[in-house]
């Protein structure tokens, strides 16, 4: 698996070691909101601002602890924010990175469209910005980094027309319309299924990735419309409410599930029959090198091996994409368990 993802992603994958986790047991993580002490400022090779939509999706935690350690073993002094899920409160964690003359700023964006203005203000303070999983729209930022959402969506099209090669109805069930990369899954959803025979037969968003509301559509839907083959959910979270409406209607098992993420309540789904394929992005990757760019970037250096670039509206943008694998009941030990992403213990809990 090491060497999978040493040619999957190059070497500046591995040039950050994770820090133990007695380093976050210690406290050395900073406290959401908290600012850093006059002493801590003067010591630290760069000051990075991150700020977070939410926690809602269970990777963003994880992600942001991995990000965090990985920033302070560089000597980087971070200063994290949580939105919760409020536009207008990101917009002000932004102002007041840009007020407090951060370095680089990091944001996972509530709205891809919303934050385009004080994106660019920070740019036009001379602070660097770093648009983390979603892009943020017009923002000209210095670097994008997030997997290929749009590869995503053809994963999950691409096992749900090989699970159901006679075509049949489905149900689409994505994440809000304000995030871009619910935009590139859907366009990678309907690349394949247009060549294919199956027919979407209901669709919805879920606004903040909230997954009882794919609870919700799960039930309208099959009001509308009970004779479907399968669900293609924009995350695992999501694909868990799904399951759960299956259930009530006596459908689980019966219906092909697809999510993203690679989530343990997922995996296990898998192993026992009832979701069919997560796409499992390589995150804690992607927050290692997020790090470790936010501190180049505050250093002055070129990101010389960033070659790709990504239109976000009004500019082109540096882009490091990396790439979703799908994962089934097939590859699931050699995937997530021999990659260390999920003990086989957890993953098989209630297969005998």
């Amino acid at each position: 698996m090491v060497k999978e993802c040493f040619k999957r992603y190059g070497a500046a994958a591995f040039m950050i070691a994770a820090v133990s986790a007695a380093l976050l047991l210690s406290g050395c993580a900073k406290t959401e909101g908290a600012a850093p002490t006059e002493e801590a400022e003067s010591k630290a090779v760069c000051r990075i601002g991150l700020s977070n939509d939410s926690y809602v999706i269970e990777r963003w935690l994880r992600e942001r602890d991995i990000f965090v350690s990985a920033a302070q073993e560089l000597g980087a002094e971070v200063n994290v924010q949580n939105a919760n899920g409020d536009v207008d409160e990101q917009i002000s964690q932004i102002e007041y990175f840009i007020k407090k003359q951060m370095d680089v700023i990091v944001v996972v964006a509530g709205d891809c469209e919303a934050l385009s203005d004080v994106m660019r203000r920070a740019k036009e303070a001379g602070i660097k910005t770093i648009c983390y999983d979603r892009l943020i729209h017009n923002s000209n930022c210095d670097l994008y980094i997030s997997c290929d959402s749009t590869q995503v969506g053809r994963l999950m099209a691409e096992n749900m027309a090989a699970n159901i090669p006679e075509g049949g109805n489905i149900f689409l069930i994505l994440g809000p319309k304000n995030d871009d990369n619910v935009t590139k899954i859907r366009d990678g959803v309907f690349e394949v299924l247009d060549k294919s025979s199956i027919k979407v037969a209901y669709e919805a968003n879920c606004d903040g990735w909230l997954a009882e509301q794919a609870y919700t559509y799960v039930k309208e839907g099959l009001k509308k419309e009970r004779n479907i083959k399968g669900i293609i959910c924009g995350n695992d979270d999501l694909a868990s409410q799904a399951f759960k409406a299956l259930a009530e209607e006596r459908l689980a098992g019966n219906v092909f599930l697809t999510g993203q993420d690679g989530d343990l309540a997922a995996c296990q789904r898998i192993v026992e029959g009832t979701q069919e394929m997560t796409a499992f992005k390589y995150t804690e990757e992607q927050a290692r090198l997020a790090a470790k760019y936010a501190v180049l970037l505050a250093q002055g250096e070129p990101l010389s091996d960033v070659t790709a670039t990504i239109h976000d509206g009004a500019y082109d943008v540096p882009y490091l994409r990396m790439e979703p694998i799908a994962v089934t009941k097939e590859n699931m030990d050699s995937v997530m368990i021999e990659g260390g992403f999920r003990t086989k213990e957890d993953v098989y809990l209630n297969v005998d």
